[in-house]
């Protein structure tokens, strides 16, 4: 059995997946790391319209990118959704440099509601386009949450936070991995994606992300 000591196992469904505070998922019998919502290109869309922006952002979301591919060598990257932000920009030119780069990994996108841009245009730049509803194993994979008993869906699209509160007032955001009785949600792997914080019910399985870990709350 592998063992990535940065990484949180996580037995579910009878499958392991590799929990990572960079904010993505290895699932470990199909060598596939899952990642959702990078967002490429949004500070420079927030820019276009005016809006101040770190132009920095695009860089650290690839540099951390790379670093996952490095740690877990996956076979191939399930995105899901919201891969870029918007229109095309200069950041699909550095997104197209990682794919060469790393061109022995298959990354494949099931789009989300960001990703506006023609199917070919996507395979062009590298990707395998699913289609919105893509079953494979155990799971359900779709950007945005789907209502279904038919299998576990994981998805992304709500950039989930999770709320602790201590004693004097103290509260803390954090991103999560979060875990409900029918579906799964990934957190936002873009670094310019806000939380949107989840109630969390009897049954629900919690994992909060710091900087250097990802902790079991629930």
């Amino acid at each position: 059995m592998p063992h990535f000591p940065d990484a949180t196992s996580f037995l579910f469904r009878d499958q392991t997946l590799w929990l990572h505070p960079l904010r993505a998922a290895y699932w470990e019998a199909a060598k596939t790391l899952l990642i959702s919502d990078l967002h490429l290109g949004k500070a420079a869309h927030f820019r276009k319209a005016g809006i101040a922006a770190p132009r920095a952002v695009e860089d650290q979301n690839l540099d951390r990118l790379v670093s996952l591919l490095l740690t877990f060598k996956p076979e191939r990257v399930l995105l899901l959704g919201d891969l870029f932000h918007s229109d095309y920009n200069r950041a699909w030119e550095d997104w197209q440099d990682l794919v060469q780069q790393f061109k022995t990994i298959q990354f494949e996108l099931v789009p989300g509601n960001h990703d506006i841009l023609t199917n070919d245009f996507y395979t062009a730049s590298g990707l395998l386009v699913r289609p919105l509803h893509y079953r494979e194993g155990p799971f359900l994979f779709t950007h945005e949450p789907l209502d279904t008993d038919d299998a576990y869906n994981l998805c992304g699209h709500i950039h989930p936070g999770v709320l602790l509160e201590g004693g004097g007032r103290q509260r803390l955001r954090l991103p999560c991995f979060f875990f409900g009785k029918n579906g799964g949600i990934l957190p936002a792997f873009g670094a310019f994606t806000g939380l949107a914080i989840l109630a969390v019910r009897k049954g629900d399985t919690v994992f909060g992300i710091t900087k250097d870990t990802v902790l079991p709350l629930t």
